[in-house]
């Protein structure tokens, strides 16, 4: 599902991984440049528009392999 940057660092939070904003930006740049993550502006009603991030069709295999390589640890 599409994510705005602070939902992905209160998720983050949640899963006990304290991630800043100066740290966050840097990695989405480079996920999206590697073609696992893309973003749409989507208008607000309350200021400027926000950038939603999702996973690629890309993004999906590669974090699916992730997660395989996890359980196996």
């Amino acid at each position: 599902e599409p994510s705005y940057a602070s939902d992905i660092i209160q998720k983050l939070k949640e899963a006990r991984l304290i991630v800043v904003e100066g740290t966050l930006y840097p990695l989405l740049t480079r996920l999206k440049n590697d073609d696992l993550l893309s973003y749409e502006w989507v208008e607000s009603t309350q200021g400027p528009p926000r950038k939603y991030y999702s996973l690629t069709p890309q993004g999906e295999t590669f974090l699916s392999g992730l997660e395989a390589a996890w359980e196996e640890l």
